[in-house]
């Protein structure tokens, strides 16, 4: 078969999924149109749009979630890693009903957010302090912001595919939105053009900042030779080494540094972390947090109406002591690293070009089976496989992420997997001779 021909079927396949999608789904259709006509089309978030439109949820609960046309999925979309814990935890929603009895802003400091804070710096090794902000990319800009007035150096060191929020994003590069900074982009787990890089820059390198595992590039994790390297040369030109962890650290009990065995100077934490609100934190050693120490003559100013809102501070002390315990974290991630390797055995035994990179209770899919290191490595194989496995995927009944992203929930279980499995071998059966042409 002509690559041609192949190229020509997986249209006509997606077309086909498509237009059973715009069947299936009016009242989504109807609410796009309404939003469009006062949010630029139809969308406050980006990453949340695909075409023809996106469905609109209408509720939750537990593992599951449907749409206004009435269709049940299973969640393993997992609100891109903060959904954590499902939909309406009682756990978390006991501790916001107490939180409400007793008013939401005060407009001064609470207790539970040096309970809260206390929690994390016990639980992540290069916590000594930690700070409070409203999202990750507050958390990301606080990290960075903070390093650089310390270093009184202006370059920050970031690599392709890293997002690390709305104004620090580097899918394809330089995005002509972010936050204006001196950035130099590096290949992720290029371990001697990164060093050269580190080298050649280091007089006015203040900050190297990656994720452990880049999530929205595709869930591509670090090699230990790539962080072990940035650790000793960062140490050695005295840069401030950033760990992103807004999703990744729901890896491990201390986040995917403490499984790797790597300890950054500052790490930034979000999501799930703050029991599914709005949060993010920034935290680091005590030599770096001091200068944000009001008590200091030449401490630098931390502000945010919201940073200590006593329903996240709520949600998330309950969230990190009372649910996401260490046996949770071990559970939960098994549970993902089964379901992977079962998913790339499927596809590995019939030949198919599909992939499944990840750790733990994060995974992505690719249409290739060559090895995935960077994200330029996502762009190998045809888009359209994956987007023909998002539609597919929405019709028998689950929900991931338009770019292929999976992420597990502490409520789904072993019996939701293996249903997941039975609908992928189904794709997988349905398009062996499709998929099998276009390796």
């Amino acid at each position: 078969m002509s690559a041609n021909t192949s190229n020509i079927q997986i249209d006509t396949a997606l077309q086909e999924a498509k237009s059973r999608f715009l069947k299936r789904n009016p009242k989504s259709a109807e609410a796009h149109e309404k939003a469009a006509r006062s949010m630029p089309g139809g969308n406050t978030r980006t990453s949340l749009f695909y075409a023809p439109f996106p469905l609109a949820i209408a509720r939750g609960e537990g593992p599951n979630i449907w749409d206004v046309d009435g269709h049940e999925y299973l969640d393993l979309l997992g609100e891109f890693t903060a959904g954590l814990y499902g939909h309406s935890h009682p756990v978390i929603r006991e501790a916001l009903n107490h939180a409400l009895d007793n008013g939401v802003n005060f407009g001064g400091h609470g207790l539970v957010e040096a309970e809260f804070a206390e929690t994390l710096c016990r639980r992540f090794k290069s916590i000594d302090l930690i700070r409070f902000t409203n999202s990750g990319t507050e958390a990301n800009l606080m990290a960075i912001s903070t390093a650089l007035a310390i270093s009184k150096r202006r370059k920050v060191l970031a690599f392709n595919g890293g997002y690390h929020g709305g104004v620090f994003t580097f899918h394809s590069g330089h995005n002509r939105i972010n936050a204006p900074f001196d950035f130099i982009l590096g290949r992720y787990n290029d371990v001697d053009g990164t060093r050269q890089l580190i080298e050649d820059n280091a007089p006015a390198l203040g900050v190297v900042i990656l994720e452990p595992m880049q999530g929205g590039a595709g869930c591509i994790p670090a090699s230990e030779e790539f962080l072990t390297m940035l650790r000793e040369v960062t140490a050695q030109h005295g840069i401030t080494l950033i760990f992103d962890e807004v999703m990744t650290s729901r890896l491990g009990v201390g986040g995917l540094q403490g499984e790797v065995g790597i300890t950054p100077d500052m790490t930034t934490l979000g999501k799930y972390v703050g029991g599914g609100m709005s949060f993010g934190a920034f935290g680091g050693t005590e030599r770096i947090m001091r200068h944000l120490d009001p008590r200091q003559p030449d401490s630098m100013p931390h502000a945010g109406t919201f940073n200590n809102n006593v329903l996240t501070m709520s949600a998330g002390l309950a969230a990190m002591t009372r649910i996401y315990t260490p046996q949770a974290v071990a559970e939960l991630n098994g549970r993902g690293e089964k379901l992977r390797k079962r998913l790339n055995a499927l596809f590995a035994e019939r030949g198919l070009a599909i992939s499944f990179t990840g750790r733990g209770s994060m995974m992505n899919v690719h249409p290739t089976d060559a090895k995935v290191e960077s994200v330029e490595d996502t762009r190998l194989g045809r888009p359209e496989i994956r987007d023909l496995f998002f539609f597919d995927m929405l019709e028998k009944g689950f929900y991931c992420a338009r770019r292929g992203m999976i992420n597990l929930s502490l409520v789904v279980t072993d019996e939701h997997a293996d249903q997941f499995v039975a609908a992928v071998e189904e794709f997988a059966t349905v398009h062996k001779a499709l998929l099998s042409s276009a390796a």
